[in-house]
């Protein structure tokens, strides 16, 4: 199976600072009808977020759980299938003692992606990450698939672009 990670603030949605509440959400410019692009191609689609606002007591995790419901939700009235969300809740320094732990999740190390290929029938060689950040590129090479720098813009022109390529 082919597959995209997509980092979530900044690439699903307009980054503000820890995001977790549903009227906050704003989609990036052209990301709805990439999941639909996407999953009319047959790619699974996961996202892979940082969450330490849990770590560092800001929200919980059922918050988290309750946005990704809506995007999953959102998403598939567009016609796009997220497969899964994989997120990294953790901060070595956080203030949360239940979450403040040097852990193998939190990008640019490649636990979430790796997770997803434990899980999924997945071939490398058809998988690939849009991030915003250097540590989302580092955490894809990390698990051996090519990442890729989203820096604004529509974000089907730069999907659509990445498979010409």
């Amino acid at each position: 199976m082919k597959a995209v990670f997509f980092d979530r603030d900044g690439v699903i949605n307009v980054d503000v600072a820890y995001l977790y509440k549903i009227e906050e959400f704003q989609w990036i410019d052209g990301c709805k009808e990439t999941l639909a692009y996407l999953t009319e191609l047959g790619y699974k689609i996961f996202i892979v977020t940082n969450q330490s606002g849990v770590a560092r007591g800001y929200f919980g995790e059922d918050a988290v759980h309750k946005l990704h419901d809506y995007i999953a939700a959102e998403a598939a009235m567009a016609g796009g299938k997220i497969e899964k969300f994989y997120y990294c809740p953790h901060l070595k320094d956080g203030s949360v003692p239940k979450y403040a732990v040097d852990c193998n999740c939190r990008k640019p190390k490649p636990g979430m992606i790796l997770q997803a290929f434990s899980e999924y029938d997945l071939d490398k060689s058809e998988c690939f990450l849009i991030g915003d950040s250097k540590r989302d590129v580092e955490a894809a090479e990390a698990a051996g698939i090519r990442g890729y720098l989203y820096q604004g813009g529509n974000l089907l022109e730069f999907t659509k672009n990445i498979l010409k390529g």
